[in-house]
């Protein structure tokens, strides 16, 4: 498992290296610089200087977040971690490789999250022994390293799953990843982690109870970690090879093993000792080196924070400006319809005046031409063929013989003169004349009434109270027309007039229980008639209301102010 750890780090001493410039001699914080640092930092780690290390990778650091590289922050807190994991410090190397992946993930550098996630779970299975949790890290690890297509990566990560799988008796869940560190470790592989391959595979041989091969493979880890310097998983490779000897019952040599184990740990513990007596300046200054490193990243937000509140403070500021200037636009947009529209209806409203002008005064005209024609017939012809008429009755007396020719053409002139009278009486009504407004509609109600339909006539006013001239005459026609409406289109068999004068207002209702129509189409249907009428009584400043449904029957309004004698 050291041997594991130190590949790791050889890896991330390498990556520096490679990705490093020459080292400034300035003391600007730049990219150059500061990644100058952190290969430093590698590399004194490697030489067992962990506390110059330390102190190379917390100046990495500040420059790091003096620069705001996410990348340089995350490898000089993986840096701080593998040092603090080297001298077997592993909450805090846990604790700075969190941080350092909180980093690494806002990045696209897949390598560096693969090297941290890996890490991490090293720290899970190994030495916390939470090996669900690191198992899941690991297998991110492995994402991380197919992303960036290394399979150098693949094969290490691999083989501390199988190995945190083998640790818990998961045997069958860690055989894919066996199989695939014994495909690609000879290519791909390191001698560091050649005595943990046969050890685990020595395991799983003993796992099947394949005897010899297990024998055959715990033996050459066992050679393989005598020649070199890995006494961590050589010491490993003794135990799992005693637990095979035990289970085969060869007590003895178990025995053997296990004490070679003991003896080997007992030197790896030793030699850890000597380290941390060699670095007690450093296990003097952990916490307060802690504090340091967090009191740089405090700094840090505080001054992100800082720009984050002007940055938010301009962006508020913005969205007023902008707010602001929308606002205006709309403002003057709906400004500038409204006049149009103001102007768009003034122009409807002077032709619609236009054309109730033309209107009034067509009517006027009728009526003026109505009174006209009604006093010429009645004070000239009327008049003329009374005359005519008695003069024939003198010589018609006069005469001994009675002429039949006389008496045909006097017969002749009393036609005309009921003609012309009646004429004379449709065109200006002579009750209307002789007894005013109600007296002639309540006649009107009474003519108009037959079989087929009855105008019933109500009001509360005397018949003989008397209005002016040109009043009655309007209101009179206005009324008749509407009652030549209903019988000629309602199909009524009743209908309603009901007259009152209140404040100097007369109102007018008449309904009836007929057809009905609909009010949204009755200028097309009506015609010209009832916008004859809408045009009078909006002439004498009155008001008119219909309301009427298909098959519900019509009912009509009119208020308008009385004009006096």
């Amino acid at each position: 498992m050291k041997a594991m750890r130190y590949f790791l780090l050889l890896l991330l001493f390498i990556f520096h290296s490679t990705n490093s410039t020459t080292y400034s001699q300035t003391t600007k914080p730049t990219k150059e610089h500061t990644l100058e640092l952190v290969r430093q930092s590698t590399r004194l780690m490697l030489a067992d200087k962990n506390e110059e290390s330390l102190i190379m990778a917390r100046k990495a650091l500040e420059y790091s977040i003096l620069i705001n590289n996410n990348e340089l922050i995350a490898n000089s807190y993986n840096t701080i971690a593998a040092n603090f994991d080297e001298i077997t410090e592993f909450e805090k190397a846990f604790f700075y490789y969190k941080k350092g992946l909180f980093y690494a993930e806002k990045t696209n550098n897949d390598k560096l999250k693969n090297w941290l996630n890996n890490n991490i779970g090293n720290i899970y299975c190994f030495d916390k022994k939470e090996y669900s949790k690191g198992i899941a890290y690991y297998k991110k690890s492995l994402i991380y390293s197919a992303k960036a297509k290394d399979t150098t990566q693949l094969v290490f990560t691999k083989l501390n799953i199988t190995w945190a799988y083998f640790d818990i008796g998961a045997f069958d869940k860690g055989l894919p990843y066996l199989q695939y560190i014994n495909k690609y470790h000879p290519k791909f592989g390191n001698e560091l982690t050649e005595v943990a391959i046969n050890m685990l595979n020595g395991m799983y041989s003993s796992y099947v109870n394949d005897n010899a091969k297990a024998e055959a493979y715990f033996k050459k880890g066992i050679e393989v970690g005598q020649s070199g310097d890995e006494k961590s998983d050589l010491s490993f490779t003794h135990l799992e090879y005693s637990k095979f000897l035990s289970k085969n019952k060869e007590f003895e040599k178990a025995y053997q093993n296990l004490k070679i184990y003991n003896k080997l740990t007992t030197e790896l513990n030793d030699e850890e000792k000597l380290k941390k007596a060699n670095l007690v300046g450093i296990n003097l200054q952990i916490d307060e080196y802690k504090r340091e490193i967090d009191n740089i990243e405090s700094k840090y937000k505080t001054k992100e924070q800082s720009l984050l509140d002007e940055q938010t403070k301009n962006k508020r500021l913005s969205v007023i400006i902008i707010s602001t200037l929308l606002i205006f636009i709309i403002l003057f947009y709906f400004f500038f319809q409204n006049n149009k529209l103001k102007q768009k209806n003034s122009i409807k409203d002077i032709q619609s005046t236009i054309q109730l002008n033309i209107i009034n005064a067509n009517i006027n005209g009728q009526e003026f031409e109505r009174k006209k024609i009604a006093s010429f017939l009645h004070d000239n012809i009327s008049a003329l063929l009374s005359s005519a008429d008695m003069h024939l009755s003198v010589l018609n007396a006069k005469s001994e013989t009675k002429s039949e020719e006389l008496i045909k053409t006097k017969s002749i002139l009393r036609d005309a003169h009921d003609k012309i009278r009646d004429l004379s009486h449709e065109l200006l009504p002579s009750l209307l004349a002789r007894f005013g407004l109600y007296f002639a509609l309540h006649d009107l109600c009474e003519k108009n009434s037959n079989s087929s339909i009855h105008f019933e006539y109500i009001c509360i006013e005397e018949n003989t109270k008397r209005y002016h001239e040109d009043f009655e005459l309007k209101m009179y026609f206005i009324i008749t027309e509407l009652l030549n409406n209903i019988i000629k289109h309602s199909n009524a068999t009743h209908a309603k007039l009901k007259l009152a004068e209140i404040e100097n207002i007369l109102y007018i209702h008449i309904t009836d229980n007929g057809q009905g129509f609909d009010t949204k189409k009755f200028m097309i249907i009506e015609g010209f008639g009832l916008n004859q009428i809408r045009a009078r009584i909006k002439n004498m400043h009155g008001k008119i209301s219909i309301n009427s449904a298909m098959d519900s029957g019509t009912s009509i309004s009119i208020k308008a102010p009385i004009t006096f004698k």
